[in-house]
Formats: C-alpha cells, sequence, structure tokens
C-alpha cells in the first residue's frame, strides 16, 4: 500500500516536523518518538498547525463537540506527520497498537468519545481499517497545556 499516494489522492499534506518543527518540544524536554523493537512509541501529539491551536478551550462550554472532533483529527494527521518523521516511510507502519486520547472538558461532559473519533477516523481513512484502527480509550481532564482540548499519545506496530 503506498501510504503517500493514498494521502494526495485524498488532498492531505501533513505538517514537516522535522529539526525544531515538533510543537512538543516547546513544553520541555523530551523525544518526538521512540522505537523498540517493531514499535513506535509517539510522544503526546495536539491539534497545532502553523503554530496555532485548533479550537482552545474545553468542550462542553467554549468548544462545540464538532469543533473538537475536528480538533482530534488534526491531531491524527499530526500523528501520522510525527510516525512519517520517525520511519521515514509512511508504509512501515504495520498496525496501530493503541490511542490514549485526553479531552480537556468540564466536568460533566461524557460524550469524550465522539471527540476521539475525529482521531481515529482519519487514522483508518488514511491507513484502511486493518491497519488504521488502534486500540483506544479517552479520558476528560480538566486542563491541558495552553489551552489545548485534545491530546493523544500511541503506540504504532511497524516493519523493523
Amino acid at each position: 500500500m503506498d501510504i503517500e499516494q493514498r494521502l494526495r489522492e485524498a488532498g492531505i499534506a501533513l505538517p514537516d516536523l522535522s529539526g525544531d518543527s515538533y510543537y512538543g518540544l516547546t513544553y520541555g524536554p523530551m523525544k518526538t518518538h521512540h522505537i523498540v523493537g517493531n514499535v513506535l512509541f509517539l510522544s503526546g501529539h495536539v491539534p497545532i498547525t502553523d503554530g496555532k491551536i485548533l479550537h482552545p478551550g474545553r468542550i462542553g462550554s467554549a468548544v462545540t463537540v464538532e469543533q473538537g472532533y475536528e480538533a482530534a483529527r488534526l491531531t491524527g494527521l499530526n500523528m501520522i506527520a510525527g510516525m512519517k518523521l520517525a520511519l521515514g516511510d509512511l508504509d512501515r507502519v504495520k498496525g496501530m497498537i493503541r490511542c490514549l486520547c485526553f479531552v480537556a472538558c468540564e466536568p460533566d461532559f461524557t460524550d469524550v468519545h465522539k471527540v476521539s473519533t475525529g482521531c481515529s477516523d482519519v487514522l483508518i481513512e488514511v491507513f484502511g481499517d486493518d491497519i488504521g484502527r488502534a486500540g483506544r480509550a479517552t479520558i476528560g481532564v480538566q486542563s491541558l497545556c495552553d489551552g489545548l482540548c485534545f491530546e493523544t499519545w500511541s503506540e504504532v506496530e511497524i516493519v523493523a
């Protein structure tokens, strides 16, 4: 499967996270990723594009579920860009193992899964159901850095 071709056909342009472009580095010392055997561990990914946060605030007050879904979708695209940074070739992705999703929301908001589905949907769109569907957990949290409404970290099975 040629994932780069699939991205072109879908009209999806991934951000370039090479060099100092990975936004996570602004939050402190960390690795963008780590590979152990045939597992790629990605650091946190968030809905930032060109240095701007998409839909800052909490779901259930300042941010709607639909906006949260969009933010999660952008986060999924940023994750794919993180995979490309780590692997060089997206065709090395063998399967999504799991995603742990964090949704900044009001205490009584319980539809966190509807937000994180934006991330899941784009992974399946790009990689197909067999590779892109991951185990997933979503946790509602009080706050995330800089008012982000969504963040995820993940593990990916790769061709070593």
